[in-house]
């Protein structure tokens, strides 16, 4: 799954590292949303071989724990995207 955004794309771009990568989101995004308009997912599954994408999506549960330099891990859900912020997923 990837997601695709569909409306509100005048927003300025913002450059940021995914996993060593050079990668580009817009402005307000959050870490999720940047990161699963770029890779499609945040981690694979424990439970079977798909794929995660988030679960909650407001903060409460772990799904989308991304390692940030400077930041350790943050749930990349209620984390905003900054310009030249480097996330890891793994």
């Amino acid at each position: 799954m990837r997601l695709v955004r569909l409306a509100d794309t005048d927003r300025p771009r913002l450059a940021f590292t995914l996993d060593g990568a050079p990668a580009e989101a817009l402005a307000g995004d959050t870490l999720l949303t940047a990161i699963l308009t770029n890779a499609g997912h945040v981690r694979a599954s424990e439970f079977g071989d798909g794929t995660r994408a988030g679960f909650c999506w407001m903060g409460v549960c772990q799904d989308c724990l991304v390692w940030v330099d400077g930041l350790g891990r943050v749930r990349a859900c209620t984390t905003p995207l900054v310009p030249g912020i480097a996330v890891r997923r793994t």
